[in-house]
């Protein structure tokens, strides 16, 4: 478990921080904007919340297993695998995770009016969290993808597959809440010409 007495250390004046392994890197590192990015999202889940947790009790409970599982994200990219034995068992994210995410994203979806245009993100207050939640989400994908592509980096595969599953999620969750796609706002192309 974390225990933390002392919130600044003063080792990180230096511009590294250190990985759960112990290897220290700089904070501008591919691997720790990762998991900043995701610890970002989790924050953007966390104000959602402030709009769901009175309004939408299921789907707040679906966040809050979220942004538990985003922690345990967050700890899968700091300890990297590079085959070296740890004399631990590190925390990754398994396919229980994301399949649960997936019957999440079921159960909302089945009562969402069908998408014939894109959403804008807006609508209801915690449809707009949410689908800023989604943008961070898509972001730290993006950036664990990028890290997979460097050399001597290995991401696991499941927390990806989650990672894209969270996004997924999110943007029928901001469906859900705006009235089940009812008070979505949709794009007009070529509108305001």
């Amino acid at each position: 478990m974390v225990k933390l007495n002392k919130i600044y250390t003063r080792t990180g004046d230096d511009g590294t921080t250190g990985l759960g392994t112990g290897e220290r890197r700089l904070k501008s590192d591919l691997r720790i904007d990762a998991y900043g990015t995701v610890d970002e999202a989790n924050a953007c889940i966390g104000m959602a919340r402030i709009h769901t947790t009175a309004t939408h009790p299921a789907i707040d409970a679906m966040l809050s297993r979220i942004q538990n599982d985003l922690f345990d994200l967050g700890a899968d990219l700091a300890v990297p695998d590079d085959g070296k034995p740890l004399g631990y068992e590190p925390l990754r994210i398994v396919a229980s995770q994301t399949d649960r995410v997936e019957r999440d994203i079921d159960l909302l979806n089945k009562d969402l009016q069908p998408l014939k245009s894109f959403v804008l993100n807006g609508g209801a207050p915690a449809a707009a969290a949410l689908h800023l939640a989604r943008t961070v989400a898509r972001r730290a994908e993006r950036i664990m993808v990028a890290l997979t592509q460097a050399p001597g980096e290995h991401v696991n595969r499941e927390a990806i597959r989650y990672i894209n599953r969270v996004s997924d999620f999110l943007f029928v969750a901001a469906r859900a809440v705006n009235d089940n796609g009812n008070a979505d706002v949709l794009w007009v192309p070529g509108k305001n010409r």
